[in-house]
Parts: C-alpha cells; structure tokens; sequence
C-alpha cells in the first residue's frame, strides 16, 4: 500500500494561480460561498488581504492538491482538486489540521443538497447544527 504523506504549507502570492483554478474548477454542489466567479484581480486582492486566520496549500507527496483554511470563528474550509476528491484523503486532512489548530468547536459550512458531505461529516464526528437560508432581492426590483 502505497504511504501518502500530508503537509501543509502557508498559502503565499506564488499559489496566486493554483488557488484560482481551484475556484474555477470547484463543483457546484459544493459551492455556498460564490455567486458568480471572481475576476483574477478581485482573486488576487482577496488573497493578498490574508482573509483567513490559517490558510494552507495541501502537499500530497509534495504535490499541491488543494487548500484548506480555519476563519476566525474557526470555520474550515477546505477545496481540493478534482481527481483527488476521496472521502479517505479529506479525513487525513481534518485530521491533521485540527491537531495543528487544536479547538474546542470547529464549523464546517456545505451545501445542504450535498448528501455525501453531509454523511462523510456526520461519520466524522460533526453534529448538523442549522440550516441557514437567504433572501435576496433581484437586482432590477425596486424596493
């Protein structure tokens, strides 16, 4: 069996690019957080404004295979790419990252249509908590 080693390393301007196919690429039941896609200078001001507390490149074997993050109320999030989405592999990740941040509560925000998150994340020891829905108004109604 073949050993898969797991490291993170601080996201720095050189992941500029990686970081952006990630969001392009991301699926979109797996997406709560984007309306539309980002220009690539709105992505790199973003970036460059440090917006996480921990924001992390995930090396598989010293290959890039994603990103992970904990916001300031400890919320992860976490994108990898595509042709390494296994359920085993995100484990590992949580794992690793929250025994590197250790906390007494962490968050993780899904899609509530993304049944399988939501299994992998109930398997894992995470409690559903709430469902939170939105209200927005179409740009051209008039209040």
């Amino acid at each position: 069996m073949e050993k898969i080693e797991i490291k993170f390393k601080k996201v720095k301007n050189t992941d500029l690019d990686f970081l952006y196919d990630l969001l392009k690429n991301r699926q979109k039941k797996s997406n709560i957080s984007h309306k539309k896609m980002p220009t690539f200078l709105q992505h790199k001001r973003f970036v460059e404004s440090k917006p996480y507390v921990y924001w992390y490149i995930i090396l598989k074997n010293k290959e890039r295979i994603g990103s992970v993050y904990i916001t300031m109320i400890n919320e992860i999030g976490l994108n990898l790419i595509q042709n390494t989405n296994n359920l085993k592999l995100e484990k590992k990740i949580l794992d690793l990252l929250m025994l590197k941040h250790p906390k007494t509560r962490f968050l993780i925000n899904i899609n509530p249509k993304n049944k399988k998150r939501i299994n992998f994340l109930k398997n894992s020891g995470f409690n559903l908590i709430q469902y939170t829905f939105e209200f927005t108004k179409e740009e051209n109604e008039t209040d």
